[in-house]
């Protein structure tokens, strides 16, 4: 009778131990697989944030590294410019310091007395070398004096811009234009003004500024590059349609510019991204 009651809770033993052996692994592996299963989303998740952030980040970069190219590339074409520019300069003093010195022989010619000319017949010979005298005195000197300040103008609101002062530099080109409505350098003076204006985001004046330049300077270097501005203006504000309008006439009319090969560019990013 000992003996079948040690058997009997012998064996009760060892069925629950087999009962709670196999029982535990069951309660238990749910709650395990869930915790990893949430470490692994969190894990996944903040490496998915990272990854964007930084993708976000070198697209920024990307950005500012192209503005800061087209910044370098106007500057240069703006001192090829100004060279050129000085250059006709001085050709066009030069010449009116010949024209000057040409004219002078005559006037002298007219007062030597002629061979047998009495000296009383001179005086009405006099007047027209006086009457030569005032077209050298209207060449206005205003007019040699207003570009080099007006340069010196724009060199400075130039120089402002290149520091960053986008607000200051705006109302630098604005003054200008105001002082210099006729300066051969109006239409970079506008193009400048609209980069302030998109560099900041304030879209509604840059696209007035843009237009404004492509509209009163059709003839002007600056064209392709507002052109291409209204297009990216177009793009950030979501207009699909009117940027790649503008996009595709910067590359048909301006097809071996730089303009165009941006516009390219882009052009090629809104249908990857499906606009």
């Amino acid at each position: 009778m000992n003996v079948r009651n040690v058997s009997k809770a012998t064996l009760l033993a060892g069925v629950l131990t087999v009962a709670v052996v196999a029982v535990s692994p069951v309660a238990a592996g749910p709650s395990v697989k869930e915790r990893l299963d949430n470490i692994e989303r969190k894990l996944d998740t903040r490496g998915l944030v990272d990854m964007l952030n930084r993708i976000d980040q070198l697209q920024h970069d990307l950005q500012q590294l192209r503005g800061d190219l087209e910044l370098q590339a106007h500057t240069l074409e703006d001192i090829k410019r100004q060279q050129r520019e000085q250059y006709m300069d001085i050709d066009r003093r030069l010449q009116q310091l010949e024209t000057g010195q040409a004219a002078m022989p005559p006037a002298a010619a007219g007062d030597a007395p002629g061979t047998g000319v009495p000296p009383a017949t001179m005086p009405p010979a006099a007047p027209p070398p006086a009457a030569t005298a005032p077209p050298a005195a209207t060449a206005p000197p205003v007019a040699t004096v207003d570009p080099a300040l007006a340069q010196a103008e724009y060199d400075t609101a130039l120089a402002v811009l290149r520091e960053g002062r986008y607000s200051d530099a705006a109302l630098a080109f604005k003054q200008f234009l105001n002082n210099n409505p006729g300066s051969n350098l109006a239409d970079n003076a506008e193009y400048w003004l609209g980069e302030t204006y998109y560099v900041t985001r304030d879209f509604d004046q840059a696209l007035a500024t843009f237009n404004a330049l492509v509209a009163n300077y059709p003839q002007s270097p600056k064209v392709p590059d507002a052109r291409l501005k209204l297009g990216y203006i177009h793009y950030e504000t979501r207009d699909w349609k009117k940027a790649r309008a503008e996009l595709d006439e910067v590359v048909s009319s301006y097809p071996a510019s730089t303009a165009a090969r941006l516009a390219g560019d882009r052009l090629a990013r809104m249908k990857k991204e499906g606009h």
